[in-house]
């Protein structure tokens, strides 16, 4: 099992961990964090730097994160992108890749471990989202070559088929990021893909049956479609993202300190 020294995220919202407790800063904790900390429990003088800016699409996670990442004294980096431009309507999916590619490839030189996602599967708990399957399945089969091209410098973590992410009590109320206990799951994931082992499977459906009624469960899609869905739709009407002007969330490759 590789000990690591530093740790490097890079990616969207998923890696800048929305929607998981806030910290006493105001930034979500996240998944990555999460791993960060397990990582520091193992090595003294562990440090970490989250690149991650929600809204990015992977050709501004290549040209602002990437770069800064690899220039970066860290022995891992975490990427995960491409998702925010599957939901655009009439995405150029091969253009997608190649720029997945690019990062990866930039990345998993000298000697670093990268750590690659597949999406969960939103046909499962989402209605609505049929549309995006087929380029979510392209983007799974890519990702999954490119880790067979890289065996032992690039790393899999494959939420595609956990049956745990079906459940809507993963999600946060937009649905579109993880809940706290979805970050908790993610970050054993990616453990297990570094050989932790875990006492627990990440992958198991949540052990309390889901007990909304149907009415709660309706309430709750008008609810969102007001609260989410509309203004997602307005932000992209006007060219704009949600993270317009944000700063990363942890800029600088610092000692971790939970």
């Amino acid at each position: 099992m590789r000990q690591y020294r530093a740790m490097v995220a890079v990616g969207d919202s998923f890696t800048e961990g929305m929607c998981d407790d806030v910290l006493p800063d105001g930034q979500f904790r996240g998944w990555a964090d999460r791993v960060a900390a397990a990582l520091a429990a193992e090595q003294d003088g562990f440090r970490y730097a989250n690149l991650a800016v929600r809204g990015k699409l992977i050709g501004q996670i290549r040209d602002e994160q990437v770069g800064l990442a690899a220039a970066m004294d860290a022995d891992l980096v975490t990427l995960a992108g491409g998702l925010n431009d599957v939901l655009r309507p009439g995405c150029d999916v091969a253009e997608v890749e190649r720029r997945l590619g690019e990062c990866a490839a930039e990345l998993a030189a000298e000697g670093r471990t990268v750590v690659l996602f597949t999406s969960t599967d939103p046909t499962r708990r989402m209605a609505g989202s049929t549309r995006l399957l087929p380029a979510i399945l392209r983007m799974k089969a890519y990702v999954e070559r490119t880790v067979r091209e890289h065996p032992g410098r690039i790393v899999l973590v494959d939420l595609f088929s956990a049956p745990a992410f079906d459940d809507r009590r993963m999600w946060a109320e937009d649905r579109l990021h993880l809940s706290p206990e979805g970050h908790r799951r993610v970050a054993l994931a990616v453990l297990e893909a570094l050989g932790r082992p875990s006492e627990e499977d990440w992958r198991a459906p949540l052990a309390e049956p889901d007990t909304r009624t149907r009415g709660r469960k309706l309430r709750e899609d008008a609810r969102w479609l007001g609260t989410h869905v509309g203004p997602w739709i307005g932000r992209r009407l006007r060219g704009r993202s949600s993270g317009d002007g944000r700063p990363a969330k942890r800029p600088e490759l610092l000692p971790y300190r939970a």
